[in-house]
C-alpha cells in the first residue's frame, strides 16, 4: 500500500471517528431544547436528502432504484437510522456524552457476539477474553468503580438505551452484507431514506401523544450549531469519510480508529471542566486496550494463514 494512500485513509477515518466522539456533547447540548424524537427527525430527515443528491450526482438517477428490495432496506434502515438515533439521544438525557462514547466503542466486540450468535462463528479464546475485558472496562465507567450502584445509578436507564442504540447499528451494519453488490453509498441513502420513513412516523406519533412537540424557529436557531454539527459533520461528512477510510484501508485497520471515538469524548469532557474518577479512566483505558489487542490478534492470524496453506 502506498504511503499516500495510507495516509489519507488514516486521515478520513480519524475525521470520522474525531467528529463521532464530538457528537456526544453536542447532541446532548441541542436535547437541552429539542427531544429525541425532533432532533433525529431533523438529523436523518436532512441526511437522506443530502446522501440521496448525492448519489444521483455520483451513479445516476438509476441508483435510485429499489430493485424489490424495498421492505430491507425499511428494515435495516429503521433499526439503524431510527433505532441508534432514538436510544442514543434518549439515553442521553439521564447519562453523560463520555459514557454514551465509550458504550459505542463495544461494536466490534458486540459483532463478534452476533456474528457467534447468528452464523456460530465461534471467536478464538484471546478474542472472548477481550470481549469480557471491554464489557469489564465499560462496567467500571458506566458504575464510576461502584459495582453495588449498577441498577440503582441514576444514570444506568440512559447507559442502558445507548447500548441498544449501538446494538441497533451493529445489526444495521451487519445488514449491509446482503447488499454486498452496491456501493456503500448507495446501501446508506437508501437504507436511510428508508428508515426516514419510520422516524418521521414515530415523530408524529409522538407529537400527538403529547410525548414531544414541534419547535417554534426559536429553538432552532437557539441550536443551529450543534443541528449543523450532527447534521453535516457527524452525519454525511463522518460517514463518507469513514466508508472511504475503509475502503482504502480495509476494516481491520479501520476498526482500530473506533478508539479515537471515546478519547475524543473525554478529551472535550476534560477541556470543558469536567472530572473524571479513576475507575472512569481506568474502564476507558481497559475498553481501548481490549479493542486494540484483539485487533493486533486477528492480524497477526489473518498474516498467518496464507503460511499454513503453504505447508
Amino acid at each position: 500500500m502506498k504511503s499516500a494512500n495510507l495516509l489519507k485513509g488514516a486521515g478520513l477515518l480519524l475525521f470520522a471517528a474525531i467528529f463521532w466522539g464530538g457528537l456526544f456533547p453536542v447532541a446532548k447540548s441541542a436535547l437541552i431544547a429539542l427531544d429525541p424524537y425532533i432532533l433525529t427527525a431533523i438529523r436523518y430527515g436532512s441526511t437522506a436528502l443530502i446522501f440521496l443528491v448525492l448519489l444521483v450526482w455520483s451513479e445516476g438517477r438509476q441508483a435510485l432504484r429499489l430493485e424489490t428490495r424495498g421492505l430491507e432496506l425499511w428494515l435495516f434502515g429503521s433499526i439503524g437510522f431510527a433505532g441508534f438515533s432514538l436510544f442514543v439521544f434518549a439515553g442521553l438525557g439521564s447519562t453523560t456524552p463520555e459514557h454514551g462514547a465509550v458504550i459505542l466503542a463495544l461494536m466490534p466486540m458486540i459483532t463478534v457476539l452476533f456474528n457467534w450468535g447468528l452464523k456460530g462463528n465461534r471467536p478464538a479464546g484471546f478474542t472472548l477474553a477481550t470481549v469480557l475485558m471491554a464489557f469489564v472496562g465499560v462496567f467500571l465507567v458506566v458504575t464510576a468503580g461502584h459495582p453495588r450502584t449498577a441498577f440503582t445509578h441514576a444514570g444506568m436507564q440512559g447507559d442502558l438505551l445507548i447500548l441498544m442504540g449501538t446494538v441497533s447499528w451493529v445489526i444495521y451494519t451487519l445488514g449491509a452484507a446482503r447488499f454486498q453488490v452496491w456501493s456503500p453509498l448507495r446501501y446508506s441513502a437508501l437504507s436511510c431514506a428508508m428508515g426516514t420513513i419510520s422516524i418521521l412516523a414515530i415523530a408524529l406519533a409522538a407529537i400527538l401523544l403529547g410525548f414531544s412537540k414541534l419547535p417554534d424557529f426559536a429553538t432552532l436557531r437557539h441550536v443551529w450549531s450543534e443541528l449543523l454539527y450532527i447534521v453535516v459533520f457527524a452525519s454525511v461528512l463522518a460517514v463518507l469519510s469513514w466508508n472511504a477510510g475503509i475502503k482504502m484501508l480495509g476494516s481491520l485497520n479501520g476498526v482500530l480508529f473506533i478508539n479515537f471515538v471515546p478519547i475524543t469524548a473525554f478529551a472535550l469532557g476534560i477541556l470543558l471542566g469536567h472530572h473524571f474518577g479513576d475507575a472512569e479512566l481506568l474502564g476507558a483505558a481497559l475498553t481501548i486496550m481490549a479493542l486494540v489487542a484483539n485487533n493486533l490478534y486477528l492480524r497477526r492470524k489473518d498474516m498467518s494463514r496464507p503460511l499454513r496453506r503453504a505447508t
